[in-house]
């Protein structure tokens, strides 16, 4: 099956790490890739040390997109689709239980990874692959594919009263 995790409010990666410790503690494969993220965030100290858990590597730093000149965008385009061919072929060949594809929702809608490829992969998944996709306004091509939405929505967050992320909870 296929979920999504979105919307605007907090807690769309912290349900899908959830839900991939529970599949690892069941004893099911894992393969997790997080998109336009930097490697400094906590889910990925404890990831890295759980059996059967596959944590696809990411960068150190990492800029928005928004701020990237044209070169740095289109290496970044290059990494992101990487980062997703590997995710994807990894989950085939391992017969993966689980796929996160943490913030694949922001890398298609910034033009980091093509649609298309997302849904030619979706469209040809082994059934009992699991995946679950993360992030703010999922294409429609992407929702229509999904068997759960779960939306997350803010009413109140911290960080619109100038807080900002806190080190272990937000990252």
């Amino acid at each position: 099956m296929i979920q999504i995790y979105c919307g605007d409010g907090k807690g769309k990666t912290t349900a899908a790490i959830g839900l991939a410790v529970r599949a690892a503690g069941r004893g099911n494969p894992v393969v997790i890739a997080q998109f336009l993220k930097s490697a400094d965030s906590g889910e990925r100290l404890i990831l890295g040390k759980l059996s059967g858990v596959t944590l696809l590597e990411i960068p150190d730093e990492m800029k928005f997109v928004f701020a990237m000149n044209e070169e740095e965008k289109r290496a970044e385009r290059e990494r992101q689709t990487a980062l997703f061919e590997k995710a994807a072929a990894l989950s085939e060949l391992n017969g993966a239980g689980v796929l996160v594809l943490d913030e694949l929702c922001s890398a298609v809608s910034t033009g980091m990874v093509p649609l298309e490829l997302v849904t030619a992969f979706l469209d040809r998944r082994p059934a009992e692959l699991e995946v679950v996709i993360t992030g703010r306004d999922p294409a429609a091509e992407l929702e229509r594919r999904a068997d759960y939405i779960t939306e997350m929505k803010k009413r109140r967050h911290p960080f619109d009263q100038g807080q900002a992320a806190r080190k272990g909870i937000e990252w």
